[in-house]
């Protein structure tokens, strides 16, 4: 049973790199998506060694919301569904975000995904694709598809809802591949025992079988750096994730699947 374990934010913390470094030395990823309009992200890319990229896909988490001139999640999905984006600045973000991935990694990212699933709202997915064929045209990075289970609940629903149909149906007329489900939506709420039964239930989902599937997960060590847990909301959650999957009781749990760096692997 093949699944692709993705850590989400890499670049965002000295606190969120240290814990996905590590985990992926443990083998316990297969992916991480870098936020290049971090400014710490020059720095955390020397992380990404050869032994780290051999190990890990080192995709794009396009950002809109977070870093340089960012909107609101709530205005930039309003302004998506009516289409009163600047085709011409999305473009220039997304160039913008390639770039310096490209600068400091050395090479083009593995995949895209979007950070909060930016890439597949309206006027953003039209441009990120065209964009994507005009850089990379037959060397394409795969696309990492934000749908997640209905039984993931309204979270997953309204993810699903803003736009994963759209984006998979028009990535794959063009030739790109695309991963199946997206595992791992939920409200950073909880205990550790709370997280590990989540991940058993989302493990439980890739054994039916469907299109190789993403998990995502957010994990940080708990540095002592009051400036990370002021900026990060849902730091806390960060460092349960990061517990729980470094457990014994995780390995345990991941008996029987094989973590790939890409859906053709």
């Amino acid at each position: 049973m093949k699944l692709i374990l993705c850590a989400d934010d890499f670049g965002q913390s000295e606190a969120i790199d240290s814990a996905i470094i590590e985990l992926i030395k443990k083998d316990r990823l297969s992916a991480t998506s870098c936020m290049t309009l971090s400014p710490r992200w020059p720095e955390a890319a020397k992380t990404l060694t050869s032994s780290i990229k051999n190990k890990a896909a080192i995709g794009l988490h396009l950002d809109f919301t977070h870093f340089g001139m960012s909107i609101r999640h709530p205005k930039l999905v309003l302004l998506s569904l009516g289409r009163q984006l600047s085709k011409t600045s999305i473009k220039q973000s997304i160039d913008q975000q390639l770039d310096a991935f490209e600068a400091a990694v050395g090479n083009a990212p593995d995949y895209i995904d979007g950070h909060q699933h930016v890439h597949q709202l309206p006027q953003i997915r039209e441009v990120l694709l065209e964009t994507l064929l005009n850089r990379y045209g037959n060397n394409l990075p795969w696309l990492r598809i934000a749908k997640p289970p209905i039984r993931d609940g309204f979270k997953g629903l309204i993810i699903r809802a803003l736009g994963s149909n759209a984006l998979e149906k028009k990535a794959k007329a063009l030739g790109f591949q695309c991963s199946g489900n997206l595992l791992g939506a939920y409200g950073f709420n909880g205990s550790s025992e709370d997280y590990l039964k989540r991940l058993k239930g989302w493990l439980k989902e890739v054994k039916k079988g469907l299109a190789t599937p993403v998990l995502m997960c957010h994990p940080a060590i708990n540095l002592p750096s009051k400036n990370s847990k002021d900026i990060d909301v849902i730091f806390n959650a960060r460092t349960i994730e990061f517990k729980v999957l470094a457990s014994n009781e995780f390995t345990k749990a991941l008996k029987g699947f094989l973590l790939v760096k890409s859906p053709t692997d």
